[in-house]
């Protein structure tokens, strides 16, 4: 019998990217990490995506107060084998330790951009007018 398949992530696969995520925070909070820009930078981690085979994690990252995200994102990827080493004692059910890289997360962008959108002139406009057709 066939198995359905789903893009959708499974339970494991959602539980084990919350513990890496958790563990990675821990080990940036700890300044484990020495790196100078790294230490001296507030890394925001929203979301940690799991491959199917649980052997690598994408890590959506968003340094906070810093204009260039892409140079903090480099660093964070030039020292992703030693944050790997350090999930270590975090991660001991797992059978592989999964290859850890950051990418820059867009989406808090993408929320100001369309709450701008919602409160922009055109919109109120649009709304009040049907606030009033609502009221006939």
């Amino acid at each position: 019998m066939a198995r359905a398949t789903s893009s959708a992530p499974s339970q494991r696969m959602l539980r084990i990217a919350e513990q890496v995520r958790a563990a990675i925070t821990q080990v940036l909070q700890r300044g484990e990490v020495r790196d100078s820009l790294i230490e001296k930078t507030v890394i925001s981690i929203s979301e940690v995506r799991m491959s199917t085979d649980l052997r690598h994690a994408t890590a959506y990252v968003t340094p906070l107060g810093v204009k260039d995200h892409d140079a903090v994102i480099e660093a964070l990827n030039r020292n992703a084998k030693f944050i790997r080493g350090r999930l270590g004692p975090h991660l001991r059910q797992m059978k592989y330790m999964p290859d850890v890289r950051f990418l820059d997360d867009t989406s808090f962008d993408n929320y100001k951009k369309i709450d701008e959108l919602l409160r922009s002139p055109e919109v109120a406009r649009d709304l009040a007018a049907d606030d009033g057709e609502d009221d006939k």
